[in-house]
């Protein structure tokens, strides 16, 4: 069985405010997906690098751990893992990947999804502006609406895999981390764990990136509206109870490794048609995510959704009109 990365640290505590409270929370600002280049030190010059059909990747690395699972491991430690455009993009990239290479689709039976460092994923990474002075709230309509396709597409990619998804949630899951988290398969939990989505407390819809569609399937409509409205976190342990993980572990990754080794033990295509016909039997995704990006790209901007933000950031309350 493999074990979880050496050089990855173990938290025991973790206080919501250092990384839920707003005034913490990033606003979008993602670019324009082009693709990303690596600098040649000697030269000076840039020029893709590329291994196999994907982009060499800095911020999510592939690596087969043993026969039939590979792993995905965000590579941003030091932001907790937070989706960055560059790691928007390697995602995506990574995903294609095992989605459409021969090689994956002969040996690939499991993805085991996780993060390195003491984070799974803290959500859209806004403290990145790349040379970008409009925030999300001053972009176009249309590029607002783009920019929430593209994002949302990462979930939608995921469940279209042929190979279950086995996250292994090592810290916070929040916003965008809590989607991928929920568009796994299955969801195994460290005692770090942290799970959460509390953009509605700086004036944003938490309903994004299909988490509106993922989250009350998972634990039900009542605790989905309480969560999504008041924008609490939760604990492992309170996430293992309410059925948001499957099981709650001092080490996850070994755990979803474990896992991952019986269930590429079985029949491949009985594994891959059991997940088409799970996902088929829970209804049209694609609805739900397009009322959420509309919503989205409406609110984005706002006067109400500015004031919010003011606030979180003054470290005061908002006055609402």
């Amino acid at each position: 069985m493999a074990r979880a990365h050496p050089n990855r640290p173990r938290v025991t505590e973790l206080h919501q405010g250092q990384v839920f409270a707003p005034e913490n929370l990033p606003l979008v600002q993602l670019g324009n997906n082009r693709p990303r280049r690596r600098r040649d030190l000697d030269s000076g010059r840039t020029a893709p690098v590329r291994i196999g059909s994907v982009t060499e990747s800095s911020t999510v690395h592939r690596r087969r751990v043993e026969p039939g699972i590979w792993l995905l491991e965000l590579d941003r430690p030091e932001r907790l893992n937070a989706i960055s455009e560059e790691l928007l993009e390697d995602l995506h990239a990574q995903l294609r990947w095992l989605a459409e290479e021969p090689e994956a689709q002969a040996d690939c039976r499991v993805v085991v999804l996780t993060g390195r460092g003491r984070g799974f994923c803290a959500g859209l990474d806004l403290q990145q502006r790349d040379g970008d002075p409009l925030g999300p709230g001053e972009r176009p309509a249309q590029q607002r609406m783009r920019l929430q396709k593209r994002i949302a597409a990462l979930v939608t990619g995921m469940r279209a895999l042929p190979q279950p998804v086995i996250a292994a949630v090592n810290g916070p899951a929040a916003g965008g981390g809590l989607a991928l988290a929920l568009a796994s398969d299955v969801r195994i939990a460290g005692e770090s764990a942290r799970f959460g989505d509390a953009f509605v407390r700086i004036g944003l819809s938490g309903c994004d990136i299909g988490v509106s569609w993922l989250l009350p399937r998972l634990i039900g409509a009542s605790r989905a509206f309480e969560l999504l409205l008041t924008g609490r976190v939760i604990d492992a342990a309170e996430a293992d109870r309410i059925g948001l993980v499957t099981r709650l572990i001092d080490d996850p990754v070994a755990a979803a490794h474990e896992l991952a080794a019986r269930i590429a033990a079985s029949n491949p295509d009985a594994i891959q048609t059991s997940k088409r016909l799970l996902e088929r039997a829970q209804g049209p995704m694609q609805d739900g995510l397009a009322a959420e990006r509309s919503a989205l790209a409406s609110i984005m901007g706002s006067p109400n959704q500015r004031e919010a933000a003011a606030a979180g950031l003054e470290k005061r309350k908002p006055n609402f009109t």
